[in-house]
């Protein structure tokens, strides 16, 4: 999918060495915008950087800690000069561990990442975003932010607090200039789900069955849709959550 609007646009992308990060910041990238990268792995993100040496750049830490989030911000100013989309894309699964299997620690680690990460990411780029009134925010929600039965008690009440967050920033700045979605995939084959491909891959068979689109997506069909998302031809979009899901909210 091609558009010819990110020439020349910045864009940081949270979560970008794997999965769906990696393939929104490859899919940016294509379309000739700039992006910086923070994850907390390197190994993807030297190979993108020989590959577009001028156009990427990259800063290693978690959106969970506050100060790696401020040092890949300034970072991300001081090489291209602004941010004018930021993709909240880092996340982490809980393993499907209902209330009673939810020990602090697990709660903890999915709200620091999912919820406050997000957070974090958002408050540090939204202030140069609002003084220029342009800018926009694509956050990663799930189908479990919207229904029960895609993620264990953690993961999908940080979906849901995505959900909600993504609708309030949007109201609270769309007439500062700014506008803020979400999408919620379904079941995308990314290393994340890799444990349900393992062995004689039943559980993946499962989740293509039970999928009324009866497969898996791939990490590229949710950077095409972010493509379209953060594009201008997207303007009259405000604090929505797009499914893609192969229809499984639908049942």
């Amino acid at each position: 999918m091609k558009f010819e609007v990110y020439a020349g646009k910045t864009v940081i992308v949270t979560g970008a060495a794997s999965g769906i990060g990696q393939a929104q910041a490859l899919a940016f990238l294509e379309n000739g915008a700039n992006v910086f990268a923070l994850d907390m792995i390197e190994g993807e993100l030297l190979n993108t950087k020989r590959i577009y040496p001028a156009q990427f750049a990259y800063s290693l830490g978690s959106v969970s800690s506050k100060g790696d989030v401020t040092r890949a911000v300034q970072e991300a100013l001081a090489t291209f000069g602004q941010i004018d989309i930021l993709l909240n894309t880092a996340g982490v699964l809980d393993g499907f561990a209902k209330t009673l299997e939810t020990d602090e620690a697990l709660w903890d680690r999915i709200m620091d990442t999912n919820v406050k990460g997000t957070y974090f990411m958002t408050n540090a780029v939204l202030p140069q975003m609002v003084a220029r009134k342009s800018g926009v925010i694509v956050n990663m929600a799930s189908v479990a932010g919207l229904v029960a039965g895609g993620g264990g008690a953690a993961y999908t009440a940080s979906k849901h607090a995505i959900v909600g967050y993504t609708k309030q920033v949007d109201v609270d700045y769309c007439r500062e200039g700014i506008r803020v979605n979400a999408i919620a995939p379904g079941a995308i084959q990314t290393p994340m789900n890799q444990a349900d491909f393992e062995g004689d891959g039943e559980m993946a068979k499962w989740v293509a069955d039970e999928t009324p689109a009866g497969r898996w997506a791939q990490p590229s069909e949710v950077a095409s849709l972010t493509l379209y998302l953060a594009s201008p031809a997207a303007d009259y979009i405000h604090g929505a959550v797009i499914p893609i899901d192969g229809g499984w909210i639908a049942k």
